[in-house]
């Protein structure tokens, strides 16, 4: 179980504590030298390190060839790296990776909960962060590559689905209609003069 005040000090603030429990429980590691190297599908067996500076010569000889998950976030070391020179020891301190690792997590999950109409009922964030953690994991939601997409930002604070200029509409919003995540309604390619543009609004909140 990871300390609580390690969560409290060093997670990103627009992730609740128990967010960034559940997402390393799913997603990461108790072990903060934990290195994950796949190709492709296939995993990659590399010498467990038992130092940060055995950690990053593990990272550097895989960058660019294999895809490198680093830490108690198992947060992608090759993010923002040209070389393997650039790698800074701090991926691998705690506090640190844990900062990196959830404020990346909470744009992905951001990027999810915009796709889904930023809903606000309790039932429908279990999927979510199965969605969202799916995403991390690969580095994919709905064809977008996740860690390099824009940061919907309004996603944070989620709004009722419910509208009530368009009482039962709300259930049209689905899945198929909202396309994928980068791409806001507005231009979704639909005629804005068409009833059906205002209906798939209204499964989407927190419009900017």
């Amino acid at each position: 179980m990871l300390d609580a005040f390690l969560i409290q000090q060093c997670a990103d603030p627009s992730l609740k504590p128990a967010i960034v429990e559940q997402f390393i429980a799913m997603a990461g590691s108790q072990d903060p030298l934990a290195i994950t190297v796949r190709s492709g599908n296939r995993l990659v067996l590399v010498p467990k390190p038992t130092t940060p500076e055995e950690a990053l010569a593990v990272i550097r000889d895989n960058l660019g060839r294999n895809t490198v998950r680093v830490g108690i976030t198992q947060y992608p070391a090759g993010l923002g790296i040209v070389e393997a020179g650039q790698l800074k020891p701090e991926m691998v301190e705690p506090c640190e990776n844990i900062r990196m690792g959830t404020a990346l997590f909470a744009k992905v999950f951001r990027i999810v909960l915009k796709w889904y109409g930023n809903p606000s009922a309790k039932e429908v964030l279990p999927q979510v962060m199965d969605d969202a953690v799916v995403a991390w994991q690969t580095g994919y939601f709905e064809g977008v590559a996740v860690f390099r997409a824009e940061d919907p930002g309004d996603a944070k604070s989620p709004q009722p689905v419910h509208d009530p200029l368009h009482d039962g509409d709300k259930d049209v919003g689905s899945r198929e209609n909202l396309g994928e995540p980068e791409v806001v309604p507005e231009h979704a390619g639909s005629d804005p003069n068409k009833a059906g543009m205002r209906i798939d609004l209204t499964g989407i909140g927190g419009r900017t």
